[in-house]
């Protein structure tokens, strides 16, 4: 079983940024990825970004260019960095563990709220 542990998130102001991060731990399998869905009020969960342990990217269309994902493989953390947030980017960004960034997924995160306010 792997275990996730989220930290980051909170509000900030169009334009701004924030980070998020991931901490895996447990039973962690060598080829796997881990990534960031989001689900606002109201909508249903949607993807937003993946990393694998070989680093490759994979990102929804919508925050191309404006968010980043990275790993630390020695720590089995993913983090994610969010800039240039707008108003549509608030809602809970759930952590996920698996064996590709497909679901299904083994693992999720808690959820951590990031709110974009003007």
């Amino acid at each position: 079983q792997v275990q996730l542990v989220e930290s980051g998130g909170g509000l900030v102001q169009p334009g701004g940024s924030l980070k998020l991060s991931c901490a895996a731990s447990g039973n962690i399998y060598r080829d796997n990825a881990m990534g960031w869905y989001r689900q606002a009020p109201g909508k249903q969960r949607e993807f937003v970004a993946a990393v694998t342990n070989g680093f490759s990217t994979n990102y929804e269309d919508s925050v191309e260019g404006r968010f980043t994902i990275s790993r630390d493989n020695a720590k089995t953390t993913v983090y994610l960095y969010l800039n240039n947030l707008e108003p549509g980017d608030t809602a809970v960004y759930y952590c996920f563990f698996g064996r590709s960034w497909y679901p299904p997924f083994d693992t999720w995160g808690q959820g951590t709220q990031v709110t974009v306010f003007s």
